[in-house]
């Protein structure tokens, strides 16, 4: 078996957050290749019980100058084991397929090495992490249940906790379930995937023990007891307190408006992970509000949300800080200034709308290409000017009421960015830009369309729990595409109307 260790790879165009650990689990049919074992010292019997207890059939060579009695004692139960008492040279190699290198001689070790790599060979060398092709994980094995531990060489006293914590935990029985399901399948007709269907038939109330109503439903029994209560409490006072009543029956119908656009649109966000900030721009232009007023209450509304939302990434470790710190101060920068110069415009809203509602319009356009799968080119290289992105992004996601992850986003992953962590780090800038845009907003306008903003605010917080539901009964294409067009039709409109004027 000859293999070419430490190949280049594409690896170098993550950073150190995004590579993590590289390791590739493997479980070698050991007792199928030739391995060599150099040293037969404390550390070589080490290695050499580390592999006798997992693969007893292993074909192993040992040379060393010096076996300890240990060896030999060990070795008395294994046939396939000879030694050889000699110093290692390159023909030991001969007819090998791996490598153990366990001598204290560091010298040594990095020698073999070399000559083991130039032989096209995988090897591991003990205590030697940077110069191990592999390594060897601590094991727990439950009869034919075999579980490997690793922590990428950088603590092998927690790897051997781990082993300890999982030995315990892990019934001896476990073997025999494994032997019955094995038993089980052999009993099965049809192809691999027939099997597996049936297999988690059969398998459905071990992993899935049937609950009660409540326990089902936890989480819409406590929604709807909230709104129930909240309800209660509002329709008790809207029969006893005549001042509760004319406050609502004035409330500008805005409000109400707003209320169920804000359900609906993070109903659709919530279900396709997009869309919030162009849909409820779209219908702000609608109702009339000017584009500033309308961007405000879209930052404001989406603070909390973002917030969680990046709270969550920050919890999986989703975030890469370099990335992070380079896209913040820019971002926030272009944030305000956006927010700045869409307020200082507010009097000239009747100019400016036209121009939020061709930017809908191209972002519909591009939810409609979502839809369908439209993908850009994936770039060769990745993007060298991540500030000025951030800052370009910013500003016209306070501009123009949204579009914060539309640019940043598909431009981080299509400039070759690992997506996962550019997802977690939108995410959590977002709060920050959301927050900052928003008090600019307020600084300049004030409580304006205050109706708005609270409608927004609210049905948003009602959809939340639910979204998750709506998205596994509707497919997110159907959502994306009527959004898209829904959008684009009501952009155009106010295209058409703000032209029309002009006639």
């Amino acid at each position: 078996m000859q293999v070419l260790p430490n190949q280049p790879n594409n690896a170098d165009s993550f950073s150190e957050e995004e590579k993590g650990n590289q390791l590739f689990p493997v479980f070698v049919k050991l007792n199928k290749l030739r391995t060599l074992l150099i040293g037969a010292g404390n550390i070589g019997l080490e290695k050499l019980t580390a592999i006798v207890n997992n693969s007893h059939s292993a074909t192993i060579t040992i040379v060393a100058e010096i076996v300890s009695p240990e060896i030999y004692t060990l070795i008395a139960n294994y046939p396939l084991i000879k030694v050889k008492q000699k110093s290692f040279d390159v023909d030991d190699l001969n007819d090998i397929d791996i490598v153990f290198a366990a001598t204290n001689n560091n010298i040594l070790n990095e020698e073999i090495r070399k000559v083991t790599h130039e032989h096209g060979l995988l090897i591991n060398v003990a205590d030697k992490p940077e110069l191990c092709d592999f390594y060897l994980g601590s094991i727990v094995q439950k009869g034919d249940l075999k579980i490997a531990i690793s922590t990428n060489g950088k603590s092998p006293t927690i790897a051997k906790r781990l082993k300890q914590i999982l030995n315990e935990g892990l019934p001896a029985e476990l073997d025999e379930t494994l032997q019955n399901m094995s038993a089980l399948r052999q009993t099965l007709n049809g192809d691999f995937s027939a099997k597996v269907k049936k297999l988690n038939k059969v398998t459905q109330s071990l992993i899935n023990p049937k609950k009660s109503f409540a326990e089902r439903n936890i989480k819409w029994l406590i929604w709807v007891a909230s709104v129930l209560l909240i309800g209660a409490i509002g329709f008790s006072l809207w029969n006893t307190e005549p001042e509760f009543q004319a406050f609502l029956i004035n409330i500008d119908p805005l409000f109400y408006w707003f209320l169920g656009a804000g359900f609906l649109f993070a109903l659709i966000d919530g279900a396709i992970g997009m869309s919030y900030g162009v849909t409820t721009a779209s219908f702000s232009l609608a109702m009339g509000l000017p584009p500033a007023s309308a961007s405000m209450a879209i930052h404001i509304s989406e603070v909390m949300s973002n917030g969680i939302a990046g709270w969550m990434h920050y919890r999986m470790g989703n975030v890469n800080w370099k990335l992070f710190k380079i896209l913040i101060l820019p971002a926030i920068i272009g944030a305000v200034l956006g927010a700045y110069i869409l307020s200082s415009l507010e009097h000239y809203s009747a100019y400016v709308k036209p121009i939020v509602a061709v930017y809908t319009l191209f972002l519909g356009g591009i939810i409609l290409m979502k839809a369908f799968n439209v993908k850009r080119k994936k770039a060769d290289q990745k993007i060298k000017k991540i500030g000025l992105l951030g800052f370009v992004g910013g500003f016209i996601d306070a501009a123009f009421g949204g579009g914060w992850g539309s640019i940043v986003l598909s431009s981080l992953i299509a400039g070759g960015r690992h997506p996962l962590f550019s997802l977690g780090t939108v995410k959590i800038s977002r709060f920050f830009i959301a927050t900052l845009s928003s008090l600019t907003f307020f600084t300049m306008l004030g409580g304006k369309h205050w109706e708005a903003v609270l409608g927004l605010i609210i049905g948003s917080a009602i959809a939340s729990p639910i979204a998750a539901k709506v998205s596994n009964k509707i497919s997110a294409k159907t959502i994306m595409v009527a959004v898209g067009i829904i959008v684009m039709i009501v952009s155009l409109r106010s295209v058409i109307m703000f032209i029309l004027k002009l006639i």
